[in-house]
């Protein structure tokens, strides 16, 4: 991926200076990685290999450097063959899903490099969030400040980082290139949204969100002082139910194919839950990838059988409906014994639902497609879901959606 986008930037495009994200080279957060000496060799091959890539374009490249016993989340400038800068991370984000100080030193200087002319100063994540590592850089002689980010998605949180970014380049007066990951990690969901803003805060060019794409800049100059920005693209920003609905496939998406498997199974019940998690599915890896399994019991009504056929039909995805009256009976009949003189609860309910996931886990064990789990953050929070049956699976898209989200 990085050297495509070398490759783009220097034959296609004509461009100087390539910008990737922070910790490009291993992705982010590489948590407990790296403490393991194979990420940290093929860390040192990977920068090799795109040394040796850079001839006459400089590149940013964001990665753990490993230097004297310790860790630092950096990024170094290539170019020429050669590490023209190296920068160190100053702000270690310890909150949420940042766990940054268990692993990496500080930096405490400001890195300054030129190409075309123009002084270029550079930043990490975190450290565009707080003033002095900017104040640093543009005291230093910086006339455009780079900030490379592995910045996960969250409900506003475009509309918060060009914020912040705002009061960096309104303070100082001086233009900001802001690169941000893009693609699933786990649980995290990097949405991109690079952006380039002026020193006066307006923003000139800004990326398609959760699509990994180029955006190009061009940087005039007087001396070597930056005094515009321009950038091909502006695209715009998403309402709050579109973001949602993307971060949701992009997660997917990507935590299916990360991980090899072909496609997924999901249990289809013909409400709403199952009906998005299909939709989503759908989505971010084809209608051929998906198969969705109805499992009637005796309660399932005409309506919800009817729902379910029509919902994988409009879809478009393999559909099959599977019987658990069988495996109910069988398991009430072997309990039976043991449940004697005992009323009817939970437990018979909880039955239905555990052998719908037998079903489904077999499915998933025997085809190697994943199955997804269908419930919502709501109904996991307030234990409303069968542990064992509708639970079961190894990835669930709606987790930290909760009942009331809406998608337009």
């Amino acid at each position: 991926m990085c050297i495509d986008a070398i490759h783009r930037a220097r034959d296609k495009q004509g461009a100087d200076l390539v910008v990737l994200p922070e910790m490009i080279l291993c992705g982010y957060p590489p948590e407990d990685l790296l403490l393991h000496a194979g990420l940290q060799r093929r860390v040192s091959r990977a920068l090799e290999t795109l040394r040796a890539e850079t001839g006459d374009i400089a590149v940013i490249v964001g990665y753990p450097e490993y230097a004297d016993g310790r860790i630092y989340n950096a990024a170094c400038v290539l170019s020429g063959g050669e590490r023209i800068a190296e920068y160190r991370k100053w702000l270690l984000p310890n909150y949420q899903v940042f766990d940054e100080k268990r692993y990496f030193t500080p930096g405490d200087t400001p890195t300054l490099f030129a190409i075309g002319g123009i002084t270029f100063g550079l930043t990490i994540c975190e450290d565009v969030w707080e003033p002095p590592p900017a104040a640093a850089a543009a005291e230093a002689g910086a006339a455009c400040l780079i900030a490379i980010n592995g910045s996960p998605y969250s409900e506003g949180a475009q509309q918060r980082r060009e914020q912040v970014v705002r009061e960096r380049a309104s303070a100082h007066r001086l233009p900001v290139m802001y690169t941000n990951m893009v693609g699933g990690q786990d649980e995290l969901v990097f949405d991109g949204g690079s952006f380039v803003m002026t020193g006066e805060g307006d923003i000139v060019g800004r990326a398609a969100p959760f699509v990994v794409t180029d955006l190009i800049v061009d940087v005039q100059r007087d001396g070597d002082r930056a005094i515009s920005v321009e950038a091909d693209t502006i695209a715009p920003l998403l309402t709050r139910e579109d973001s949602i609905y993307r971060a949701l496939v992009c997660g997917t998406r990507d935590y299916v194919r990360k991980n090899g498997f072909p496609g997924i199974i999901l249990g289809l019940s013909g409400g709403i839950d199952s009906a998005l998690t299909m939709s989503i599915a759908v989505d971010a890896l084809g209608a051929d990838a998906v198969h969705a399994v109805m499992m009637p019991y005796h309660y399932t009504s005409d309506m919800s059988r009817e729902d379910a056929a029509l919902q994988a039909q409009r879809m478009g995805v393999t559909y099959d409906v599977i019987s658990i009256a069988p495996m109910v009976e069988a398991t009430l009949g072997q309990l039976a014994p043991l449940f004697a003189g005992l009323e009817e609860d939970t437990t018979e309910e909880n039955i239905q639902s555990r052998s719908r996931g037998v079903l489904l886990m077999a499915l998933s064990n025997k085809t190697g497609r994943m199955l997804l789990t269908t419930g919502n953050k709501s109904e996991m929070a307030v234990g409303y879901a069968t542990l064992y049956g509708d639970m079961a699976g190894g990835f669930a898209p709606l987790k930290d959606c909760s009942k009331l989200t809406e998608f337009a």
